[in-house]
């Protein structure tokens, strides 16, 4: 393989689960490669992350690389879902382990990416430099561009502020302080219960209520471990083989109609011990039939009823106004008991809604709230955020960000046509955030390195999506979207949270396993639907 006359091969952006990947698999292959990160160290969002309460919401066993046994024989998880500073550790771990950093230029954030007539992409950073390649890999992740803050009055706010999504690396002192937490999806729900227990009080400022299911969070199972450690070839293909890329979400594999109500209830009821988001998987047909839905909202809802004394609060807790699993479903660790804290309050924004950021705290349009810190957990600009914040333009001049917001297609989540030679890591119409990311990045970048030995075996230079095959992808994930209840919802997975963007399903829901099987019929059939030149 021969980089001709562009400085690398491969330049990757971003350095959490997928950039780290890339970097190592690129240059297994030979490939010269270079990796730009914004913050100063590996992680992606597991290094800005940081919150009090932040872990990961999938058996930590399925949560890490599949692509070296020796890494998967050597690290052992303490805990079944691995907290934030476990998972930072870890990923540290493979950098130093394969010797990834000298291949990556830290506290540089790509800005700019140019293709030109003679093939090559130019990449600019906010640094001032430049570099060509021939191929370009957008490891920026699903969820990791904050949404920009829309509340007035910010900048006279007198104490301290900050977002869930860029938390600081020196643990902010919230012992004894008056905090509102603005924001109740994941990350303001994992968050909750760990400020309430240093606050001198905590208000939780809520718009959504949402659907969440205990993680049961228990320290690792070593017989477990060690029983899949040593088969672990086996467990890695199978978890791949599924519809979301882990197997502690397997339910009945039926559908709820195949059973009298009692006893869905009772398999509720197992499910919602066992823990964890797999309880919207308890039946097949949970996400696409209204009453099998509705049954498993209303225990859910039973539960919060069970959980939170004051019945007021409990109402307010309890969502009505989207079917459970058609936003996204969280996993907490006692968040409905932390209302029954007396240093507690909960804000319905629905009713009351916020109208400024005061010096002193937050108004809504009952009241004044004094507070001495805000946390802001709002959430992202999801699947098209990180890549649009980038300006990428073709040789035509067109740009990605503003092609998306035209009209959001891709073909298979990892190319859009017009734009050759750029790849996309769990991109947008791909599964990604509707299954486990670890495999689905592991398959990305293993698609990619596929690619282009192909493109170099076959002396070809430029691989792109073709239109027609972009739209008809296009177009099924929107039938199958149109097969589920996520269009009752306004949620981030149809683009509601940010203001202007396209209303669409973002995630194509078909499942990985049946996704990974497309994707292989179409490189078998050498690459249908792409344009190789």
């Amino acid at each position: 393989m021969t980089k001709g006359a562009a400085d690398y091969d491969v330049v990757v952006v971003g350095a959490g689960f997928a950039g780290l990947y890339g970097v190592y698999r690129y240059r297994a292959d030979g490939l010269s490669v270079l990796g730009f990160e914004g913050a100063d160290d590996v992680g992606g969002v597991w290094y800005h992350n940081r919150y009090p309460g932040a872990r990961c919401d999938v058996d930590s066993i399925d949560y890490s690389f599949s692509f070296s046994d020796e890494l998967q024989q050597e690290w052992v998880w303490t805990e079944r879902n691995a907290a934030q500073p476990e998972i930072l550790a870890y990923l540290n771990h493979v950098a130093d382990r394969f010797d990834l950093r000298p291949h990556f230029r830290f506290s540089t954030r790509v800005t700019s990416v140019r293709r030109g007539a003679d093939g090559l992409w130019t990449v600019g950073t906010d640094k001032g430099d430049t570099v060509t390649c021939r191929f370009i890999v957008l490891a920026t992740g699903g969820l990791s561009e904050p949404k920009k803050l829309p509340f007035e009055g910010l900048d006279d706010f007198q104490g301290e502020w900050y977002l869930t999504s860029r938390w600081p690396k020196t643990e902010p002192d919230l012992a004894g302080k008056r905090v509102g937490l603005i924001g109740t999806g994941s990350s303001g729900l994992q968050a909750t219960p760990e400020i309430a227990k240093v606050a001198s009080h905590l208000d939780v400022f809520q718009r959504t209520p949402v659907f969440t299911i205990p993680a049961k969070n228990v320290p690792t199972d070593m017989e477990r471990f060690n029983a899949i450690r040593a088969r672990y070839p086996q467990y890695r293909a199978e978890i791949r083989n599924t519809r979301v890329g882990t197997s502690t979400s397997a339910g009945t594999g039926k559908s709820g109609w195949d059973f009298t109500p009692e006893e869905r209830h009772e398999l509720l009821a197992k499910q919602w011990e066992k823990g964890g988001g797999g309880f919207v998987g308890t039946f097949t047909d949970i996400s696409r039939d209204l009453k099998i839905n509705e049954e498993a909202s209303e225990f859910v809802r039973e539960r919060i009823r069970e959980t939170v004394k004051d019945p007021a609060v409990a109402a307010k807790l309890s969502p009505y106004d989207h079917p459970i699993g058609t936003r996204r479903i969280c996993v907490d660790t006692d968040y409905y008991e932390t209302f029954n804290r007396p240093n507690v309050t909960l804000v319905d924004v629905r009713a009351t809604p916020i109208t400024r950021i005061t010096k002193t705290g937050i108004q809504t349009t009952e009241a004044e709230y004094p507070l001495d810190v805000i946390v802001f957990a709002i959430g992202f600009d999801a699947l098209t955020g990180a890549a649009s914040a980038i300006d990428i333009r073709n040789e035509a001049g067109e740009s990605l960000g503003e092609t998306w917001q035209k009209d959001l297609q891709t073909y298979l989540g990892l190319m859009t046509a017009g734009f050759p030679n750029l790849f996309v890591v769990t991109g947008p119409l791909s599964p990604s955030v509707l299954v486990n990311l670890v495999p689905a990045v592991e398959h990305d970048i293993d698609w990619v390195s596929e690619c282009i030995r192909y493109l170099d075996s076959h002396g070809l230079k430029s691989i792109e999506a073709d239109p027609e095959a972009q739209a008809a992808w296009s177009a099924h994930v929107d039938e199958l979207g149109a097969q589920t209840l996520f269009s009752k919802a306004k949620s981030w997975y149809m683009g509601d949270n940010i203001e202007g963007k396209p209303r669409r399903l973002l995630a194509y829901v078909g499942g990985f396993d049946a996704y990974t099987r497309r994707v292989r019929e179409i490189v078998e059939a050498g690459y249908q639907g792409f344009k190789l030149s």
